[in-house]
């Protein structure tokens, strides 16, 4: 049994030019509101787009059916891959690339939105503009459900920022989320498959990336919408050291970053992984104020970056 299915719609086996693939990996979320919003960005300016999607393993039949079933009814062509067996995020994006047509791809995460001329800004700074990655930002969604304002209110004060700084940051800045890049870059430099669950990947990929290639930030921001609850980011942050340990080590000038400072800062403090029940406790705290919220977050992850480092 061959470990991936690949279902195309009808446009999708007529199209003759494509320009952009983007690229749409999922696992559980589900991605047709975000494509039926960028299929009519395409249709509407007969943009030269095709859409592809990937389910990344262990698929619920009902949510990819109803995947399945919004690839076939839109007119923008658009494929469905879907994995018998969950293959992380890495080597989920590397199976994307290795799918797509179009010379340039757009990484795009399921649980994102786009504005009105998304699209056709991307394809203007590619036109306008010399490089052959980039990274458009993104901006925090509305947040309606209470359990949710940690990580919304995380959002605008780490990730949330304009070009202007993403661009003196450079490749560390880079998130997979909105990444747009040239399909040859992607060929010579791949996700590292070794970096496995949540985190950092991006970032080892857009620092290898830059030896070859030309790096920017625009701001053509995507909204962030997948928002999580205090304790799924607590666990993720502390899955992710291991892959913040792998980073490290493949780039040791990394260590100037404010992340790895604190995790030293932290490492040198005797008993510091005793105080992670106190950085939990405030972190999911709902009546502490947010910025002592936040902060605690980010002490429980400097915390286990330095059981590592």
């Amino acid at each position: 049994m061959s470990t991936y299915a690949d279902f195309s719609n009808l446009p999708a086996t007529r199209t003759s030019s494509t320009r952009l693939s983007v690229l749409i990996p999922f696992f559980k979320d589900d991605p047709a509101p975000l494509l039926s919003s960028l299929a009519e960005q395409v249709e509407r300016n007969r943009l030269p787009v095709e859409i592809v999607l990937f389910d990344d393993g262990e698929p619920d039949p009902e949510l990819n059916g109803r995947v399945e079933t919004a690839v076939f009814t839109t007119s923008t062509p658009a494929r469905l891959l879907t994995s018998r067996k969950n293959v992380g995020r890495a080597a989920g994006r590397n199976r994307l690339a290795s799918a797509a047509i179009g010379q340039w791809l757009l990484f795009l995460d399921a649980d994102m939105t786009v504005k009105d001329g998304f699209l056709r800004t991307w394809l203007h700074l590619v036109d306008a503009f010399e490089f052959d990655a980039a990274f458009g930002g993104y901006t925090a969604d509305p947040v309606t459900d209470r359990a949710h304002h940690l990580h919304a209110a995380l959002a605008r004060t780490s990730d949330e920022n304009p070009a202007s700084h993403r661009n003196k940051l450079g490749a560390t800045a880079f998130c997979t989320s909105n990444l747009l890049v040239r399909s040859d870059i992607m060929r010579k430099v791949g996700f590292d498959e070794h970096f496995t669950s949540w985190g950092w990947e991006d970032v080892d990929w857009a620092v290898r990336a830059e030896q070859i290639a030309t790096l920017a930030h625009f701001d053509n921001l995507a909204g962030h919408s997948g928002w999580q609850s205090a304790d799924v980011l607590l666990g993720k942050f502390r899955d992710a050291a291991h892959n913040y340990s792998r980073l490290l080590e493949k780039h040791p000038e990394l260590a100037s970053l404010p992340s790895a400072k604190a995790a030293r800062i932290l490492k040198s403090v005797p008993g510091q992984a005793l105080l992670r029940g106190m950085w939990s406790l405030m972190a999911r705290t709902p009546l502490a104020p947010m910025k002592a919220r936040t902060t605690a977050l980010k002490l429980w992850r400097a915390s286990w970056a330095a059981d590592v480092i």
